[in-house]
């Protein structure tokens, strides 16, 4: 079905940083499958999992128990908070496990507490629960939708979230620690921090959605390390399976016995697969150092973007992210941005727009110096042109 507005290439495979078409042309991914690839493609610690346990067993059910997934649950927690995790297949199905456990929460509270907060430009799924969270018009359309209240507040307006947290009484607030979909946006720490402390004064549980900022995406395990929070929710998904579809929510521990047998389930996750990957995936970003290496590697790839905006000012009016998920705020209108997007395409480069006139840079935290030199050369040059042509 004619859902997604696809580029005109088919992709045959894929080797470190680069994926190759039918005709065996080369691109430099910089959009990683929407920040699903954090190692690239084809890693040799991955395929070596894969072998391994695809030789063993696929799939189980949750009738049993499954050790590749204990050890990754332990792992997550060792590298967040202590609590329990439930697994899921999706970041959409994360949301969807948030929105039952804050209605099970909600209905031990002393006082009733209805809503959930959400940020402006929000994105949290497009499944009939998680698409009334999404502030996106294009997203949510008139579908149907729950019934519980959604309160959305402009980030950084600490006075306009506290004024909805006294009047409104809402049972949580998802925010996501970069708004990637609403345009590349980091809240800075100290919102983050308003937010925990607002929560903590009016007994509203503080969820971070993860799902996109999150397994070493922005220089730490997750996002909201960096402002040194806790929370009590974290929804996560995307680069934790290695390339296979797995997500979940890590519940801090003095709430994790709400949920009990019966309330919530799901056939395939935690597939055994997703979570033996999983497991691979911190052994490299953690033990081999990874993380670390690649939050450099982002820092000269911000440093070499701020210095393409001072040549192009009047282009390039913002560069804005943290780690390997940035953007490029461009002064042009849609179409001329989805020009420059295909002119990329055919020199070899794979970006993404957001919010239709933002660049979106998902590299994978493997990117190398090299490969940032040849992509700002590629970027000035089709910039150079696209000035020279005039708008189209």
């Amino acid at each position: 079905m004619s859902t997604y507005g696809r580029l005109p290439i088919v992709i045959e495979r894929g080797e470190g940083n680069y994926l190759f078409d039918e005709n065996g042309k080369g691109y430099l991914d910089l959009f990683t499958g929407l920040a699903v690839n954090i190692l690239g493609h084809s890693h040799p610690k991955l395929i070596k999992t894969l072998t391994e346990q695809g030789a063993k067993f696929l799939h189980i059910s949750n009738v049993f128990y499954n050790k590749p997934a204990i050890v990754l649950a332990e792992r997550l927690l060792k590298y967040s908070i202590k609590g329990k995790v439930f697994f899921t297949n999706s970041g959409a199905e994360a949301t969807e496990a948030t929105l039952k456990f804050v209605h099970k929460w909600s209905k031990q509270q002393p006082e009733e507490r209805l809503g959930i907060v959400v940020m402006k430009k929000s994105f949290h799924g497009r499944t009939l629960g998680a698409i009334k969270l999404t502030r996106q018009p294009g997203v949510y359309q008139d579908f149907p939708v729950t019934d519980t209240p959604v309160y959305e507040v402009k980030p950084h307006d600490i006075a306009a979230l506290e004024h909805i947290f006294q009047t409104k009484k809402p049972a949580a607030i998802i925010v996501e620690p970069v708004l990637g979909s609403g345009g590349i946006v980091p809240l800075e720490a100290s919102y983050l921090q308003a937010i925990s402390k607002l929560c903590q004064t009016y007994n509203v549980l503080c969820c971070m959605d993860e799902i996109q900022t999150g397994i070493g995406r922005t220089g730490m395990f997750f996002a909201y390390q960096h402002a040194g929070i806790k929370p009590d929710i974290i929804l996560f998904a995307k680069g934790i399976g290695g390339g296979l579809p797995l997500g979940g929510i890590i519940v801090a521990q003095e709430f994790s016995h709400l949920f009990q047998p019966g309330d919530h389930g799901t056939t395939f996750a935690p597939s055994p697969l997703s979570a033996a990957l999983g497991n691979t995936v911190i052994d490299v970003l953690i033990e081999d150092g990874q993380l670390e290496t690649g939050s450099k590697i982002a820092n000269k790839l911000y440093e070499e973007l701020t210095r393409l905006q001072s040549i192009f000012p009047d282009l390039v009016t913002g560069i804005r992210g943290k780690g390997m998920m940035l953007g490029l705020v461009m002064n042009l209108k849609a179409p001329d941005v989805k020009f420059i997007q295909h002119q990329l395409l055919e020199e070899g480069f794979m970006v993404d727009v957001t919010q239709q006139t933002i660049i979106r840079l998902l590299p994978p935290l493997t990117l190398t110096s090299d490969e940032i030199t040849v992509l700002i050369g590629a970027l000035e040059q089709q910039f150079q042109s696209f000035l020279k042509v005039g708008e189209r």
